[in-house]
């Protein structure tokens, strides 16, 4: 029986294996999937739950409870040897192994691409994984906690300061949702005033989310200036040391909360463990059907590769330098188009290409507000905000996902957001371990004997 390794569980690994389970025989392939996280992120969701507006388990998707027919490993994989079809496989615990396939499927996405900027890989956060949103929401619920307990000043001020770097869809949704989030927050802080919060927008372009028309853009920045947000185009962030953003234009933003969604890159652990040849930007290099090719073009026989990791040909000619963009919309259905042409050859039959035009770009701006763009439509306000909301709603993989979020939508419609702040939670045992070393009291010698025991009647 031919297996099947796929490398990575994000969109497009969990959707090819997922497909592979409904369209695979039964005893034609035996699938595994490996993954150090036991769950898919549903990355657009990430921005709305740095802003208490969904629940982070419901954002993202339990491996083993969707994929009943997969075998589904937690670990890593640190080397690929296709010249001899072997995977290296590292778990959490034990020691490393050899894994030998007839097929592999390189989907192992994309991380944050940061640059050597002083302080940035100490202080900044990016917005990739659940657990960065998470600590950005808590981050922010705590600092207004604290400020509250503060006398107005430099010192509160900073608590109450955010900082996002990238004005892409990532970073605009989450600056726009952050900043929505802090206003409805400060209903419940009458100690603290909107002119206290400072939300600013690092972009080195001259202008934002390049996805969109410039007319769209504009739109976008007047609407978050009204809601008092500072967008600062054509600027670089130069350091960000000792809690101080230093900028290139010489200003200096003292915060604590540093957000980076300033581009991506494929994941440099799997592609340069490997084998597998890659193009000038890092990324696997692929073929319009998802078959691996090298630089000449000749198919590299049993690999494929789809989402952020690889180089897709975009034939629609929609594609930045001829390649699909490294979205959500791309990785999904790459992993639908690259599951039946995985089955094909295995049945001996001819792959067909992938071939998607872009349906246009959708953005959450915070509650009730959004902006949506396809081709020369653009819709903005609260409809584009339902359109942003169903899409995704919608795309969400499976019913049981999908009614979860669906359902905390409806919740907090009603209840609003959901403003408990669980910051401890990340360092759980500080509870225990701050009891435990505290010297036990004296215990009086009376106390500490054994009571007697009353005699018993015969």
């Amino acid at each position: 029986m031919p297996r099947i390794l796929i490398v990575g569980g994000g969109y497009a690994g969990f959707y090819t294996a997922w497909k592979l389970e409904k369209q695979l025989r039964k005893g034609e392939a035996d699938v595994t999937i490996v993954d150090p996280l036991p769950y898919m992120t549903y990355l657009p969701f990430l921005p709305e739950v740095a802003a208490g507006a969904i629940e982070p388990r419901h954002a993202v998707v339990a491996t083993r409870r969707h994929l009943k027919r997969t075998h589904v490993v937690a670990a890593k994989v640190t080397a690929i040897d296709h010249a001899n079809k072997v995977a290296t496989i590292t778990p959490a615990l034990g020691e490393p192994y050899q894994f030998p396939y007839d097929q592999i499927v390189v989907t192992a996405g994309s991380v944050s691409r940061t640059f050597p900027i002083p302080g940035i890989a100490e202080n900044a956060i990016g917005m990739k994984a659940i657990e960065e949103a998470v600590w950005v929401r808590d981050k922010l619920l705590s600092n207004f906690d604290k400020a509250a307990a503060l006398p107005a000043g430099p010192a509160r001020e900073r608590l109450l300061t955010v900082v996002v770097v990238g004005g892409g869809f990532a970073g605009i949704e989450t600056f726009a949702e952050l900043r929505s989030f802090a206003s409805a927050l400060l209903e419940k802080y009458p100690e603290l005033s909107f002119d206290e919060t400072h939300f600013h927008l690092i972009e080195a372009m001259g202008r934002i989310m390049p996805e969109v028309s410039l007319k769209t853009s504009e739109w976008v920045l007047k609407d978050l200036a009204k809601r008092g947000a500072f967008v600062h185009l054509d600027t670089q962030v130069t350091g960000a040391v000792g809690g101080n953003v230093e900028l290139s234009t010489g200003e200096i933003i003292p915060t604590d909360i540093i957000v980076w969604t300033a581009g991506v890159m494929a994941n440099p652990q799997v592609v340069k463990g490997g084998d597998l040849p890659t193009e000038e930007r890092g990324r696997i290099r692929a073929q319009a059907d998802l078959r691996v090719v090298d630089a000449e073009g000749n198919v590299v026989e049993g690999a494929w590769t789809a989402g952020a990791v690889a180089a897709v040909p975009d034939l629609t000619g929609g594609g930045v330098g001829g390649y699909c963009v490294p979205n959500a919309q791309h990785a999904v259905r790459q992993a639908k188009r690259l599951a039946k042409n995985l089955i094909a050859v295995l049945r001996g039959e001819l792959p067909k290409d992938y071939v998607h035009k872009n349906l246009g770009a959708v953005a959450g701006l915070g509650l009730y507000n959004g902006v949506f763009q396809s081709g020369n439509l653009a819709l903005k306000g609260f409809v584009a905000w339902i359109a942003h909301r169903g899409y995704h709603g919608l795309a969400m993989p499976s019913w049981e996902r999908k009614w979860r979020v669906l359902w905390g939508w409806w919740n907090n419609f009603w209840l609003g957001r959901d403003i408990v702040n669980l910051e401890p939670v990340q360092h759980p045992r500080g509870f225990f371990e701050e009891f435990a070393s505290r010297p036990r009291p004296a215990v009086a010698a009376a106390d500490a004997a054994p009571a007697a025991k009353a005699p018993v009647a015969k």
